[in-house]
């Protein structure tokens, strides 16, 4: 019998209920919770390997789909209209998505061994230094650069941007990343001397790939606590919203 976290279905159903209720969802969003669903129960079933093999494929290619937002029945809904926050900066705008953070939901139900426990002594100090040298060589690279200037500013949408980005954003990339891709492939290359090196340089290179943009995110992954790297990979751009502008060009 496979032993289920009822208070956060519970939790996860009320939620989505009422995106439901207020039209933020449609009915063809049922067909990616139930093939979720399928994904999940394959994954945990213990009686045959092969269907675990095929629940984390089909997963593979929902949460693509869901970081994409390709499937049907998510309506997005805007959380803040496109506006400079500056006069000269780059205009900026933000949805609050339904689709995306399904994946990290998945993830901390279907696959709890991703959440790794640590000490919160440990995980402060090391959320602590990453977030300054990340600050430092992002920020400071940047701004060598000329892609942004010194613009202190605190506009009143800050809290809804923070949480977006903390809980509905980098929360889902890390536990896709570091806990499922480098998590799993560390258990696969636990017999090899260097597996686990291996397994975190495989997980930045995708990382880095995937935000070709932003690839320096990628550096960061050599912390040891997803609750740090969740904190850091927030932060930074935290500082760049609030301490700096975007040129245009």
């Amino acid at each position: 019998m496979i032993a289920l976290p009822w208070l956060y279905l519970v939790l996860l159903s009320i939620g989505y209920g009422l995106a439901l209720t207020y039209g933020q969802l449609g009915a063809l969003a049922a067909v990616s919770v139930a093939m979720l669903l399928i994904a999940g129960y394959a994954v945990r079933q213990q009686r045959s390997p092969w269907a675990r093999y095929l629940g984390h494929g089909l997963f593979i290619v929902l949460a693509l789909g869901l970081a994409m937002h390709w499937l049907p029945g998510f309506y997005n809904g805007r959380g803040i209209a496109p506006q400079r926050f500056t006069p000269d900066s780059v205009p900026f705008s933000m949805y609050l998505n339904q689709d995306k953070p399904l994946i990290g939901f998945w993830l901390l139900l279907a696959c709890p061994w991703i959440v790794a426990r640590r000490a919160l002594r440990l995980s402060l100090c090391v959320a602590a230094l990453a977030l300054t040298l990340t600050a430092v060589a992002a920020l400071g690279g940047a701004t060598l650069l000329g892609m942004i200037d010194w613009a202190p500013k605190w506009p009143e949408q800050a809290w809804l941007w923070v949480l977006n980005n903390l809980l509905l954003v980098t929360l889902v990339e890390e536990a896709l990343f570091r806990g499922y891709i480098q998590g799993g492939l560390s258990q696969r290359f636990k017999h090899l001397p260097y597996g686990e090196h291996l397994a975190l340089l495989l997980a930045s290179l995708l990382f880095g790939v995937v935000h070709l943009g932003a690839g320096w995110h990628w550096a960061w992954r050599c912390t040891g606590c997803r609750a740090s790297t969740t904190a850091v990979a927030s932060r930074p751009s935290a500082l760049h919203r609030t301490r700096c502008r975007s040129r245009c060009t």
